[in-house]
């Protein structure tokens, strides 16, 4: 097998050449090896390449397919933890036993190649680390590939691997996926495991799973890795039948709701606006009853909770991790923003926390409301082009907590709500504006991920995106 041949394939593609003996997994894995050396130095996606594959179940649906996992919150067991932040940049961080969902993630049959960069903890949409320097976008090295799952991203949107992990506790894996020009669903709250390490971070706005370049490559992986874990604290009702399944079924008429915003966002640029509508037109054509609507909702009251819920989670993992360690988190070892809102967290009371909950519990209840009229939302997922590179800066000089949130929600605005309400949501690309993605966003009530996958693959066969290259790119 060519790398232009590797890289032309999706994950399903891959695993059925290797299955039916066309391809064996050892040539599969020479090939991303190959398509990381043309294009990573290029675009800085990875950053600790594994000297062998760690290698999954040779009888699973993905087995053999190349991966890689991003550095957050995800453990593999004996490989250094770092968050993109130099407070653990000397690698003193070394998980010994791996999460439950990078063990599904192996179970699939997935080869693990590599760790991929991370904006500092995770704590911002643009992936531009002090520790590691800046992903670059594969479109264009001068924008942002987004964040946090920057680097996973990039190295998907440049063939480097078909598929790799991603987590989103804002908008992770959908604005680096849109910015790329990716398929990037966030599951349901829930619907994949977080443990044994954590039970609710940022207050149950965390969520993990994947980016792919195929709705058939995402459906894949969700079926692989959804479903309850041994103690976990809570669990959700499993879908009726496999997402696979799903995609292959016809989708029902749906009730589809269109919006350009959310309360208080401000608009996003034309051609994004001419996305979500020429979008809205093309699902109208298939028999779906289109509506414009906005969700309803105090935007104070969700930022107030949401900032609450932000850094009080950093707090304990900057000064929780420099405990562990023996290290006093500050200039040297943490970026200015990160130690801005980690001290914010650190100053909050209990009771603090315990308001945030009450009205994150309000803004839950406002959007459920809403979408019992809906089936469907359709609207923006980022609110310009990418970003070039250096437009936020995480370790500006004298910036405080406050300042640096509200610097990503002015940038940002049309993700992080459904983190708070646990809605799965998806981006898609929807064409290409001066060689960029354009991206839309798709969003379920509570636990139905499997009619956005369907609205998607429809969006998929209707407009293909799979042929999209970026300037640089392994083939």
């Amino acid at each position: 097998m060519r790398v232009d041949e590797y890289a032309e394939q999706d994950a399903v593609g891959l695993a059925d050449l290797i299955r039916r003996g066309e391809v064996t997994a050892e040539e599969v894995a020479g090939c991303a090896a190959e398509a990381a050396e043309r294009v990573n130095p290029q675009i800085n996606a990875i950053i600790d390449r594994f000297d062998a594959p760690i290698h999954g179940a040779a009888d699973g649906p993905l087995a053999g397919v190349p991966f890689l996992v991003k550095d957050l919150v995800l453990h593999v067991e004996g490989v250094p933890t770092k968050m993109g932040s130099r407070l653990l940049g000397g690698g003193q961080f070394v998980p010994p036993a791996s999460s439950e969902l990078f063990l599904r993630f192996r179970k699939a049959g997935l080869a693990t190649m590599g760790v991929t960069n991370t904006p500092e903890f995770g704590f911002s949409p643009t992936t531009e680390p002090v520790l590691h320097g800046p992903t670059r976008n594969p479109y264009d090295r001068e924008r942002s590939s987004g964040g946090s799952s920057g680097g996973s991203s990039a190295a998907v949107a440049a063939g480097i691997v078909p598929v790799a992990h991603a987590n989103d506790g804002g908008g992770s894996i959908r604005i680096p996926a849109a910015s790329c020009g990716l398929v990037g669903l966030k599951p349901t709250r829930g619907r994949t495991p977080l443990g044994p390490d954590y039970a609710f971070p940022l207050m149950g706005m965390g969520i993990e799973f994947a980016v792919s370049r195929t709705v058939r490559d995402a459906a894949t992986l969700l079926d692989s890795t959804e479903g309850p874990e041994v103690g976990a604290m809570f669990d959700i009702a499993r879908p009726a039948e496999t997402y696979t399944r799903l995609i292959n079924q016809p989708t029902r008429k749906l009730r589809i709701a269109v919006a350009h915003g959310l309360p208080g966002s401000g608009s996003p640029e034309p051609q994004i606006v001419e996305a979500v509508d020429r979008t809205a037109r093309l699902l109208e054509s298939q028999g779906h009853s289109v509506e414009q609507a906005m969700p309803d909702y105090d935007a104070e009251v969700f930022h107030s909770a949401n900032f609450v819920a932000w850094v009080s989670f950093l707090a304990s993992g900057v000064f929780g991790l420099g405990q562990i360690l023996g290290i006093e988190p500050g200039p040297d070892t943490v970026e200015a923003a990160t130690l801005a809102c980690a001290r914010d967290g650190a100053a909050l009371s209990a009771l603090d926390v315990e308001v945030a909950m009450m009205q994150m519990n309000a803004i839950n209840r406002a959007l459920g409301a809403f979408m019992t009229g809906y089936d469907v939302l359709l609207m923006p997922v980022l609110k310009t082009a990418p970003l070039k590179l250096g437009t936020l800066n995480q370790n500006e000089a004298g910036i405080t907590g406050r300042q640096w949130y509200d610097n990503l929600f002015e940038a940002f605005p049309y993700t992080a709500l459904f983190n708070m309400t646990g809605q799965p949501a998806l981006t898609v690309p929807a064409g290409e504006h001066d060689g960029l993605p354009v991206p839309i966003q798709l969003v379920g009530p509570y636990g139905d991920e499997g009619t956005l996958l369907q609205v998607a693959r429809d969006l998929e066969e209707a407009q293909p995106w799979r042929d999209m290259r970026p300037a640089i790119f392994a083939a």
